[in-house]
């Protein structure tokens, strides 16, 4: 159920009558804190305004900014609101402050509750030019989001379907008026009639002659079935006879006597033998077995 304008006017008269007299008993003990702090009578008169008032101007912030600002709006609502109950809280249990006969700066027998009362105290007024300043800043310089494109869209288009349902007048359309149906003012004698002088005949322009397109001869593909190819001829093949492996390892052998351990690689020595790479690196693998092995018995 939606309020109307009497129904949201009444509920802001109401909201109004009740935060003002819960300031006006929250005034009370804090202007009694005021005075046990040190303030005079007009600083402590004004000292409810310091710290209920800014906990109004953080209210009204917090529904205005957004995101980050809004975030700072409520923590500062949410701080100075618990020191408010904390001093409300202290007012009512030390009954000395009610007749102001409590002595300065005394507002609690224990010494770290007492000093941590009084800078509590003390430190509001100034936490609110701070946080009030900073939250006018913010309130001022702030700019509200712009309407998305799709609702501005969506209520055009809704505006539009609205125009459009609503019926046309009728509009009368005229009869098409054809160039033929002209009528003469009077009828005219057919024999005094002006003849048209006759045209002399344009000469006619032959078209010229398109150039052909010469075609190109292109070579047929052949249906022509393939000669199967035959197997490779004897004198193409190779006439090395193939080697053993004996005759293979005595060839690395003496192909590699003078090299060092480290060129006896398995290209190396193919290139060397002419062999495959696979005979390659087992002669490779043969050849650093019998040098190890002869290393090993040089040392014994």
């Amino acid at each position: 159920m939606r309020l109307r304008g009497k129904g949201r006017a009444a509920l802001v008269l109401a909201l109004v009558a009740v935060v003002g007299m819960a300031f006006r008993v929250s005034w009370n003990a804090l202007r009694d804190i005021a005075g046990a702090v040190g303030a005079d009578n007009t600083a402590a008169t004004l000292y409810p305004f310091v710290v209920d008032g800014l906990m109004a101007l953080a209210l009204v912030a917090t529904l205005v900014l957004a995101d980050r600002d809004r975030t700072f709006a409520l923590r500062v609502l949410g701080a100075y609101t618990a020191a408010s109950l904390v001093l409300n809280y202290v007012h009512g249990l030390v009954p000395e402050l009610h007749g102001r006969t409590v002595d300065w700066g005394r507002l609690a027998d224990w010494d770290p509750a007492n000093w941590a009362l009084v800078l509590l105290a003390t430190s509001l007024p100034v936490g609110s030019i701070y946080f009030g300043s900073d939250l006018v800043a913010k309130v001022l310089h702030h700019r509200p989001a712009p309407i998305p494109t799709a609702s501005a869209n969506a209520e055009k288009s809704t505006e539009t379907a609205s125009k459009r349902s609503t019926a046309d007048p009728v509009e009368s359309i005229p009869a098409p008026v054809t160039p033929n149906a002209t009528a003469l003012p009077r009828p005219v004698a057919v024999g005094f009639l002006k003849s048209t002088p006759p045209t002399k005949p344009l000469p006619s322009i032959a078209p010229a002659p398109a150039a052909t397109i010469a075609r190109r001869a292109v070579a047929a593909e052949s249906t022509r079935p393939r000669r199967a190819t035959g197997r490779v001829p004897t004198a193409a093949k190779s006439t090395r006879p193939k080697r053993t492996r004996e005759q293979l390892l005595a060839e690395a052998q003496a192909a590699t006597a003078d090299w060092p351990d480290a060129k006896v690689t398995a290209e190396g020595i193919r290139r060397a033998v002419r062999t495959s790479p696979v005979n390659a690196r087992m002669l490779r693998d043969t050849l650093l077995a019998e040098r190890s092995a002869a290393q090993a018995e040089a040392v014994v």
